[in-house]
């Protein structure tokens, strides 16, 4: 097990985590809305990427409400209030719309990982890329039960096309044809979960499958059976665990991605450590 190569990746993780709240922020919309483009105060949200990157602080609202020692009205909507024990030369206070320190937490843990099963293979760089869209489709869908198809589908199509290119570097763990494989075989049993209970398992997850199924194919067939066997396991255990806490009854959706990912994180693990 190399350090050097985790800790890096665990940086990597961290890094590319807090690119997500923003992200996030502007994805959590219910269908039919567009996506956000504005703070929940009104203000247009600027950066690269068109606005997609960034921070979770609107600058328009940092100056519109006043600092503890300055006073003044506020020239925007209400927000709360700064601490009363902010100094004088403190930057004027906006609160957080998105929060900011989950994602990157999860996103490096996930990395390092990644990198500590999968070690200086091929694929590891292919994890590493894929995982913070991963993670940033466990945050939508946990906030408004969605999988958005700018992002699931490009993530399907990622993972082919990467794990492609590892195929054909030396010293690989796994083979391109059984991710294929994977794929269309994970996404046509989620597609048939669909046809069979369309209010119990939404289109969205049968999109995500196909992604998923590709890097747990990678790794071959037992593989894609843990993988997929242990997402449905998760989902379970939540769903009980609501159950008997009486906060969520046998018709209660809930967000099934999460555990779909966090399944397929637990087999790409058994995968690179077998592999």
């Amino acid at each position: 097990m190399d350090a050097t190569l985790i800790a890096v990746a665990a940086l990597w993780g961290a890094a590319a985590g807090l690119l997500l709240p923003r992200a996030a922020y502007r994805f959590s919309v219910e269908p039919e809305e567009p996506w956000r483009d504005a703070c929940p105060a009104g203000h247009a949200l600027t950066g690269p990427a068109r606005g997609w990157l960034g921070a979770t602080r609107c600058a328009a609202c940092a100056v519109a409400v006043p600092s503890a020692a300055g006073g003044g009205a506020a020239t925007a909507p209400a927000r709360p209030t700064p601490p009363r024990y902010a100094p004088r030369y403190a930057p004027r206070y906006a609160p957080r719309y998105a929060p900011g320190v989950a994602a990157p937490v999860v996103t490096a843990l996930a990395c390092a990982a990644l990198a500590a099963a999968t070690g200086t293979r091929p694929e590891a760089a292919v994890w590493l890329l894929l995982a913070p869209v991963a993670v940033l489709l466990a945050v939508i869908d946990r906030r408004v039960h969605r999988l958005p198809d700018p992002l699931t589908l490009p993530l399907a199509g990622a993972a082919a096309l990467l794990l492609g290119g590892a195929a054909l570097l030396p010293e690989h763990g796994g083979s391109w044809l059984s991710a294929l494989l994977g794929g269309a075989a994970l996404g046509g049993f989620y597609f048939l979960l669909f046809l069979i209970n369309p209010n119990g398992m939404g289109f969205g997850d049968v999109k995500l499958a196909l992604a998923l199924g590709v890097g747990l194919g990678w790794y071959g067939w037992a593989v894609l059976c843990v993988g997929g066997f242990a997402g449905f396991l998760f989902g379970a255990v939540y769903g009980a665990g609501l159950m008997l806490l009486r906060r969520a009854g046998r018709r209660t959706g809930i967000p099934f991605g999460p555990f779909m990912i966090a399944g397929a994180l637990l087999g790409l693990l058994f995968g690179g450590l077998a592999a």
